[in-house]
């Protein structure tokens, strides 16, 4: 692999922001100054730009089954959309099947990635069952470099497991060093409000939200916090949407527990008026948590900048409206939960935050790219641009204006026919993307298609090497 020569720009992570040229060598960023030289190198003229870490999503869902049909995306697809919105590496979600072991849960993920993914990848594992006696698949899932743990307290039936279940997987991701991450709403409850209002012959996609109350958000968070304060686990609440969730998060962490929160675009820019569209159009914004009222914006956005959100993930889940979304035409409860939103977070959130003055520069680094390193053992090879790094870097254009539309060739790759975020209109867009030292986008267009790999993950606190 030649040399490359990133000249000119101004290179931004979580606590630098200086001028100066950057030199790739192989896989790695081998030196950082002003004025290199590397006579036969590739140059890439910055100038004007921002060279930033490549982003990490941590929450993906290639390829994934639910509600009778399959994500849209496949790895091959979903990274290829990801490179193009200036992401390098995703953390996706591998599922063991109940009743069977989590090793074969792995194999399963492994096969679908193996060979199609553009950019670098690692998996989480959903725990859906965890008797004693499979305790120790979790010490091997550690050692094969998945060092987080997914469990539900939604979808009764199909994911959600008990309390018991909660304490004894906590207890043991806690004594192996590894993460539990926390899919926290009372599942149970909202059966039963769901139940009420298909009685009563409410089946618009509206009452997806209206049945989610964000009391029963709160309720788990605040569960599943006790339950990791007593298991000694360090906790990750994915997706948090509202303010009473959040409320909760900060009381754990006020009394000293080791919890921190992600959030994701979709909950920082939409709200539940999207349900309100005309026909059948709210569907496509069926997810879980649903959309919120929105001033639990203004709430979400003060977490991100007190730091009591950590990380900006997208929980990207994309179905088709058609073939897949319309599944639930006659009932809400029949909607595949999931929107799509991989390619689009880097613009939207730099948008939104840096340019709308909610965050600095750094923090956005740190939010789309250096926490989700540090939580989930990507850290230092991933999340920031430093000599023995990974040379996964994004070229960054602060000033560029695009307008989001699944009809926009130049910013929608994604495999589904709609847009979450259709007629956004963002300033800050990925110019050129540089994963493992190859060029994958450049000037917005597909250089390079596959090379990535599986990162085998450190533990919590431990350094990647």
């Amino acid at each position: 692999m030649s040399q490359i020569l990133i000249k000119n720009g101004r290179v931004v992570t979580a606590v630098d922001d200086y001028y100066a040229d950057v030199l790739v060598d192989g896989e790695q960023v081998v030196q950082i100054g002003k004025d290199l030289e590397a006579p036969g190198a590739r140059v890439i003229d910055a100038k004007d730009r921002l060279v930033i870490p490549g982003g990490i999503d941590p929450h993906t869902h290639m390829d994934m089954p639910f509600g009778g049909t399959t994500s849209a995306d496949d790895f091959e697809t979903g990274t290829v959309a990801a490179a193009h919105g200036g992401t390098t590496t995703i953390v996706d979600f591998a599922i063991q099947t109940k009743g069977e072991s989590t090793l074969k849960g792995l194999d399963t993920w492994h096969a679908k990635a193996e060979g199609k993914a553009t950019i670098d990848y690692g998996f989480h594992m959903i725990v859906t069952d965890m008797p004693v006696e499979r305790l120790p698949e979790m010490t091997k899932l550690r050692d094969a470099g998945v060092t987080s743990y997914k469990l539900f307290m939604a979808y009764p039936g199909v994911l959600y497991v008990d309390d018991g279940t909660l304490y004894r997987a906590f207890r043991k991701a806690g004594d192996d060093g590894t993460r539990i991450c926390m899919h926290a709403e009372n599942g149970i409850v909202i059966d039963e409000i769901i139940r009420e209002a298909v009685a009563d012959g409410k089946f618009e996609p509206k009452y997806h939200g209206l049945t989610r109350p964000t009391r029963m958000e709160a309720e788990g968070v605040h569960r599943a916090i006790a339950i990791a304060e007593v298991a000694k686990v360090p906790l990750y609440i994915v997706h948090l949407s509202c303010h009473d969730a959040l409320e909760e998060v900060k009381r754990g962490r006020a009394r000293g527990v080791n919890v921190v929160a992600e959030t994701c675009p979709q909950y920082l820019l939409l709200d539940q008026s999207w349900y309100e569209r005309e026909g059948f159009e709210g569907a496509k914004w069926v997810m879980t948590p649903a959309l919120r009222e929105k001033w639990n914006q203004d709430s979400l956005w003060q977490g991100l900048a007190f730091r009591d959100l950590e990380t900006i993930g997208t929980d990207h889940c994309p179905f088709c409206m058609k073939d897949q979304k319309e599944l639930g035409r006659e009932s809400f409860t029949k909607i595949p939960n999931g929107a799509p939103g991989v390619e689009n977070r880097m613009s939207v959130i730099y948008d939104a935050g840096v340019v709308k003055g909610r965050i600095s520069l750094n923090r956005f680094v740190e939010l789309t790219s250096t926490a989700a390193a540090k939580a989930f053992g990507l850290f230092p090879k991933k999340g920031t641009i430093a000599v023995g790094s990974d040379a996964d870097i994004v070229v960054f254009d602060p000033n560029r204006k695009e307008t989001i539309s699944v009809d926009n060739p130049r910013t929608h790759h994604m495999n589904v026919d709609y847009s979450a975020y259709e007629g956004h209109e963002v300033q800050g867009w990925t110019d050129v993307v540089l994963s493992r030292g190859r060029v994958v986008i450049s000037n917005g267009t597909l250089e390079t298609k596959g090379g990535g790999q599986f990162i085998k993950r450190a533990g919590v606190g431990e350094l990647l090497r």
